[in-house]
């Protein structure tokens, strides 16, 4: 799955991702998991030979299968040379920083998750991903209209907010720089995002880090540059299979009619049953050449009817639908970000 872009990620000092499943053989489908997702233990050395060597685990799949699968998956990314982060065995190692050296520079990399079904929290004693809980209010537009339509507002869980922060500052005292990986926001609708998101990016970038990765939603959302730092609100799909080949019964349930209701361009193709939104994909690049200002570039993809990604050249149409993409939710959500086409890559700018 990989295959066409292991290259790119070869060729980086430094390449992650988030890793949406657990890789086990073992461990039971816990009763809470929507679409439960586990992968052979091969998967590790799989991805490692692909170049990747960091990756977040704090997401809403790090339970599917229980604390035996997590502990596995642990031990298999490691035994593959891979360093996870933002899961653990309790709360402490969930939030702790993976710090790594490349080129001389130091990189420390935290991660937190706001899609948590019960459960998938860690806490002092207890497995599961590093928590950023996140509570909804329902906000009355007309005041003097009873039955009118609510504006949802959202903000981040004061405690879970405190501790990432804190997080950020401490690792900003072990490392020259300092990545935030955030498993959050609305799946599956394009350009919107949640009010925590913001606020949350915005504060973590003030205590310090310099680069927030998001993803979840699956598809690609707007890219802020915010104190000359990147967000990347939402990388969308990647490498990842389709719903259905994790469970073939998913289509009959609720959870999932109502999961494609978001999207009204999902028609259930039988090759590509995703919308076709979740295709258009790619690579978020940092450049680091200190003392000079981090280099924001992206590496427009395109994914497959099997479910692969394959890099796009700029003279290939899909290349503009990326970018068009990327423009558009920016545009939307007020940000300021300019797109410039270097190579076949984007390259990013904020305000002059």
């Amino acid at each position: 799955m990989l295959a066409a872009v292991a290259s790119t990620l070869r060729a980086a000092d430094l390449a992650f991702g988030q890793l949406e499943t657990t890789i086990s053989a073992r461990g039971d489908k816990v009763p809470n998991a929507r679409l439960a997702m586990r992968a052979p233990p091969a998967m590790a050395s799989a991805v490692r030979s692909a170049g990747i060597s960091a990756m977040s685990f704090a997401g809403n799949h790090c339970l599917d299968y229980g604390y035996l699968a997590l502990q596995d998956t642990i031990e298999h990314a490691a035994a593959a040379g891979i360093r996870l982060f933002g899961a653990g065995m309790n709360l402490e190692t969930a939030r702790a920083p993976v710090i790594v050296t490349v080129a001389g520079i130091r990189i420390a990399l935290l991660a937190a998750n706001a899609i948590l079904p019960e459960g998938y929290a860690a806490d002092a004693h207890t497995p599961g991903c590093a928590p950023l809980r996140a509570h909804t209010v329902y906000e009355q537009i007309e005041h003097d209209q009873p039955g009118t339509p609510a504006r949802t507002r959202t903000f981040a869980h004061r405690a879970d907010l405190t501790a990432l922060i804190d997080s950020v500052r401490s690792a900003r005292d072990q490392a020259d720089q300092v990545l935030v990986s955030l498993h959050w926001g609305i799946h599956m609708v394009p350009v919107t995002l949640a009010d925590y998101q913001i606020e949350v990016a915005h504060a973590v970038i003030d205590a310090g880090a310099q680069a927030v990765i998001g993803h979840h939603p699956h598809v690609l959302k707007g890219i802020e540059i915010y104190r000359g730092c990147p967000i990347f609100y939402s990388l969308g799909n990647f490498a990842i299979e389709q719903p259905h080949i994790w469970d073939p019964e998913i289509m009959r349930s609720a959870s999932f009619s109502h999961l494609v209701s978001l999207n009204p361009s999902w028609t259930l193709e039988r090759t590509y049953m995703l919308p076709p939104i979740t295709r258009l994909t790619g690579i978020a690049k940092l450049v680091l050449a200190p003392p000079h200002p981090m280099q924001v570039r992206f590496v427009p993809a395109w994914i497959g009817d099997d479910s692969a990604p394959q890099l796009l050249q700029t003279s290939d149409g899909r290349f503009a639908e990326v970018q068009a993409l990327l423009e558009r939710s920016s545009n939307e959500l007020g940000f300021d970000t300019r797109f410039s086409i270097d190579g076949s890559e984007l390259l990013l700018h904020g305000a002059s």
